[in-house]
């Protein structure tokens, strides 16, 4: 047989929906079903989640989804997991340490404690662990200068009252997800319901998860827009004014910027040899200019490179290795004829009366005589008898004779050969040194072809430079009988500059082509495409700026188009038309019945919707348009409150405990006894735990549980030197019942007893007189709550008169008990001026012993002859 599936809890639906959302959104929602709607701090995190998973660089954030375990426990049908105590509590406010704070399992738990004593700081951790719907934030001690860590706490629970293992807990985004089966109302819980705005609405726990979903949503909506409001205002505004032309291979990739476009293809356009640079300079002249003009100055400009390159080979021809070579090769033919000649001389020579004759002096000296006599027609050289032209003396025999030795070498065929070598040598050295490169010569055209072209200039200046060494080397080497060392011979850009006498001549033919509209429509493309890649190194910078704006306004669109709450609305309709039946809808007027009778008339209708799910408006029944969160007062809007979180619990499928953090806050005696029966009602069914600071409340809720035998724990908050929120069993002394109060008097009075056996005289003293004015106080208790049986109780608004008849049980014995020991008390204490003669001693510790057991004895007698009264 099969068994009928279970639906799904509200939470299982929005999990399993969540599951095709975004993963931000599943972040999102973690942060809700365990915190509450996201403060901006939070929203902020969402947002830059929403950014990384559209590829948003540098968030170090993770996103965490929503699982399973970051639902509210749910341990089964029927099942319950109760509080069993709550302890160890560290980092939180002034909460003094090393306390344990215990709980009434299977009945109701009522902690009573006053402002500043700690009762804040044990309901924020329960809302913390518990994933109350506004936990609110811990603080740690503002006072204490050592702590700086998580908040941390002990909890001892039981499920289906088998005690389970202690739970150690942090405060952290990761609770027990055992705790959060543990519902917890306080105001801040009640503000969920009770919206202060044209209607009070209803939204179920799980209901509210889509709205504020879709609160995050539409925040961040705003958020993007605001970003992408700021992004498109960055906009350059070169690009509603281009300064490139949308045709040139720059003015594509500008004209059609994308944020998926790749700028690689911009970087070798903006680099710009400098030819290229000066061809934009000289199109933008040329372009200015007449056509007709233009073309016949750069016909000018190829004839200068045709002349250079003419003027270059003569310079290739003269400074060849051959023809250096044959200047070599005469040198050294006129050393070695001369060097023949002059042996001869030394031979012919040699009774010479001076040294030197026939060398060069002597053979200028000898030529330079034979041109004067010539010159003055006289035979030369003289014969005997004549005058010499050199000394102008008669020639002796001996002299005509050394004469005509002279002229004989003179004529002889060495001489005449190494004559004739020197001259020939002399001729072609002076030839040489006649051809000297001379820059100047290509100096205005060379430096015309380095503006546009600086390669092909260099390059000719480096075969001028190395001419002009080769010549200086040759002019070193051919002085002397060793080898000619050459430098090799720079290679002459010959291609180059007849590649570039061409290229002018034909930009000259399209100057002379520009005359007409498409003849310039060339040079100007051009002239476009060169002057676009000129800028094209600032155009970059300001593309890869517009790039990323676009890559960031494109990761907006992607992150706007998630922020849509039209799938979070279907959501909250779906769960809405589940989970707002009629059933519940009764159910609700159920529990405002229980809880302000008929003097809260109210129902829940449905009121439209917004984003996130539907409303659902509580509506006065006299009067539905009446704005009821102005007709009823904060405390019957309370009940509302409290009657919608008991209207959720009804749904539950467990009967886990329920914390009440001080739910009758400005609610008066009207509605306080309604509450404090319904927790009681309540507690029947589950555990429940009442924080309060109200005792009239305390009164009502233990008068209520008396009544209807609920078992019940009473504790008690206080501040001490270790700090607040010590815990204490019961009430206060001030708030105790007789009970209680004579278990605190028995514990004082062992504390007295220690001191009387230590023989401190004046400590005894003191605790005994202090322990008979507390006997004597718990004696007027005993009045109240023994005698008149509860019918009168200070503070309550009320008389019970089903207990008046008890009130006969006091015979006179008791009245008599009653007063010889009040009496006692009142003379012990000194409730009166004492007389100065008078300086009795305390009763020994067992008198007072005695004296309070004769309190108990007398009360118990009383108490059972009124029980046996029907």
């Amino acid at each position: 047989m099969h068994q009928p599936v279970s639906p799904k809890s509200v939470l299982q639906t929005i999990l399993d929906w969540s599951q095709s959302r975004p993963m931000w959104q599943r972040d999102a929602l973690r942060r809700i079903v365990t915190g509450g709607t996201l403060d901006p701090a939070s929203l902020g995190e969402v947002l830059a989640l929403c950014k990384k998973e559209h590829g948003e660089p540098g968030v170090l954030l993770a996103a965490s989804a929503l699982e399973a375990q970051h639902l509210p426990a749910n341990p089964g049908n029927g099942a319950a997991i109760t509080l069993v105590s709550l302890g160890d509590i560290v980092g939180v406010n002034q909460l003094a340490p090393k306390q344990t704070l215990p709980f009434e399992q299977r009945g109701l738990t009522i902690i009573y404690g006053p402002n500043g004593a700690g009762k804040s700081g044990y309901g924020r951790v329960l809302k913390r662990a518990c994933r109350a719907r506004k936990a609110g934030e811990i603080m740690p001690d503002a006072f204490s200068l050592t702590f700086g860590g998580k908040a941390t706490a002990t909890f001892t629970i039981a499920r289906e009252g088998v005690a389970q293992p202690a739970l150690s807990w942090e405060d952290n985004a990761n609770p027990d997800p055992v705790l959060s089966a543990v519902s917890v109302f306080d105001r801040e819980c009640g503000a969920v319901h009770i919206q202060d705005k044209n209607e009070v609405a209803f939204r179920p726990f799980g209901l509210d998860i889509p709205d504020d979903l879709a609160a995050v949503c539409t925040k961040i909506k705003a958020l993007l827009q605001a970003e992408e409001g700021q992004l498109k205002a960055l906009r350059n505004p070169v690009f509603d004014k281009p300064t490139w032309q949308a045709t040139t291979a720059v003015g594509r990739i500008m004209s059609g910027l994308k944020h998926s476009t790749k700028l690689d293809a911009m970087t070798p356009l903006a680099v710009m040899a400098d030819g290229e640079r000066a061809r934009l300079q000289q199109l933008v002249e040329d372009l200015a200019k007449n056509p007709v003009e233009a073309a016949a100055e750069q016909r000018q400009f190829a004839d200068g490179i045709g002349r250079i390159l003419r003027y270059l080979k003569k310079i290739v021809d003269a400074y060849s290795d051959e023809a250096l070579a044959a200047l070599k090769i005469l040198a050294d033919d006129a050393r070695a004829k001369r060097s023949a000649a002059t042996l001869a001389a030394t031979i012919a020579f040699k009774d010479a009366t001076f040294p030197g004759v026939g060398a060069e002096a002597w053979r200028s000296l000898w030529e330079a005589s034979r041109h004067y006599s010539q010159h003055i027609e006289q035979q030369f050289p003289a014969v005997e008898g004549e005058h010499c032209v050199l000394c102008h003396q008669p020639l002796t025999a001996e002299a005509d004779a050394r004469m005509g030795g002279f002229e004989r070498f003179i004529r002889d065929d060495t001489e005449k050969q190494a004559t004739a070598a020197e001259k020939d040598y002399d001729t072609a050295l002076k030839e040489f040194r006649g051809r000297r490169p001379d820059i100047r010569l290509i100096g205005e055209i060379r430096r015309r072809i380095a503006i546009q072209h600086p390669a092909v200039a260099a390059a000719v200046l480096r075969f001028m430079a190395s001419a002009d060494m080769r010549r200086l080397q040759c002019l070193r080497d051919v002085a002397s009988n060793g080898a000619m060392v050459l430098s090799p011979q720079v290679a002459l850009p010959e291609t180059d500059l007849i590649a570039l006498e061409n290229d002018v001549r034909a930009y000259a033919g399209q100057l002379e082509a520009a005359a007409d509209i498409e003849g310039r429509k060339v040079l100007q493309a051009e002239h476009d495409e060169l002057k676009d890649r000129a800028a094209a190194t600032d155009l970059y910078e300001i593309a890869t700026k517009e790039v990323d704006r676009l890559v960031k306004l494109e990761r907006i669109a992607k992150c706007l188009a998630q922020t849509s709450t039209t799938p979070i609305t279907k959501l909250g309709n779906e769960l809405a038309d589940d989970i707002i039946t009629p059933r519940m809808r009764d159910r609700f007027q159920s529990e405002i019945v229980r809880l302000a009778a008929e003097k809260v008339r109210v129902e829940v209708v449905r009121s439209g919707g917004q984003y996130g799910s539907p409303n659902y408006q509580i509506r006065l029944f006299a009067n539905a348009k009446t704005k009821v969160h102005l007709v009823l007062s904060e405390g019957e809007q309370t009940c509302v409150a409290l009657a919608a979180f008991l209207t959720e619990l009804a749904t539950a499928t467990h009967k886990s405990a329920l914390i009440f953090d001080d739910p009758v806050t400005s609610l008066d005696h009207r509605w306080r006894r309604k509450v404090a029966q319904r927790l009681v009602e309540e507690a029947k069914e589950r555990q429940i735990i009442v924080f309060t600071h109200d005792l009239v409340f305390v009164n009502d809720l233990k008068d209520s549980a008396y009544r209807q035998t609920i078992p019940t724990r009473l504790a008690n908050l206080s501040r001490g030197p270790d700090g607040t929120g010590i815990v204490g069993d019961g009430l206060p002394w001030d708030h105790a019942g007789v009970k209680a109060r004579v278990d605190r008097l028995e514990k004082d009075q062992r504390a007295a007893k220690a001191l009387y056996d230590a023989n401190d005289e004046e400590g005894y003293r003191s605790s005994a007189v202090r322990l008979y004015g507390f006997l004597r106080a718990t004696w007027e208790r005993a009045l109240e709550e023994i005698v008149f049986a509860g019918v009168l109780i200070r503070h309550r608004d009320y008389i019970d008169t089903k207990n008046l008849k008890k009130v006969s049980a006091l015979e006179e014995a008791d009245a008599e008990t009653f007063r010889a020991a009040f009496k006692k008390c009142s003379d012990i204490i000194e409730a009166h001026d004492a007389s100065r003669v008078r300086n009795e001693e305390p009763p020994p510790p067992s008198e007072i012993l005695t004296d309070i057991k004769t309190l108990t004895d007398w009360a118990e007698s009383l108490r059972t002859r009124q029980k046996a009264i029907v």
